[in-house]
């Protein structure tokens, strides 16, 4: 018999942008948009971006396995709310299953945007700190795309 591991975690983000919240939320809602600050480079990306919709992101880092991430989104409140969860697999094992939520708010001008994300990490093809700290790395490019 195969030992299985499993590991679950949570964490949030936040992140402050000098835009609307408007902004903000197309940024997510738009494919080409999207595409800008969320996919590597060289990968591939497709966006349905309504409540049951699906994302498909796929590309090889620099470093590591090929990625392919599914999304299906289930709750969309436009300038607001984002909630979706996601299948992670690397080299077509899968590797995580998660559910994110993006709050969108208004802070002073700009736009406050705080992301939880609570993930089941499978037999160690990915380990929390890993998404953690790629997903930081993406809403750092979102707020590099807002500026432009």
């Amino acid at each position: 018999m195969t030992d299985h591991e499993v590991t679950h975690a949570t964490f949030t983000l936040e992140r402050t942008y000098d835009v609307s919240p408007e902004r903000v939320f197309a940024a997510w809602a738009d494919p080409v948009a999207k595409a800008r600050w969320f996919t590597v480079p060289g990968g591939a990306h497709k966006l349905d971006f309504r409540v049951g919709g699906i994302e498909v992101t796929s590309g090889d880092p620099e470093k590591g396995p090929s990625l392919t991430a599914e999304s299906r989104y289930h709750d969309i409140v436009p300038d607001a709310r984002i909630v979706y969860s996601t299948t992670l697999f690397g080299d077509g094992e899968l590797a995580t299953v998660s559910i994110t939520t993006v709050e969108i708010t208004a802070d002073g001008d700009g736009s406050k945007l705080v992301l939880t994300e609570q993930g089941t990490f499978l037999d160690g093809r990915e380990q929390p700190s890993w998404r953690e700290q790629g997903t930081s790395t993406w809403l750092d490019a979102l707020g590099a795309d807002l500026r432009n």
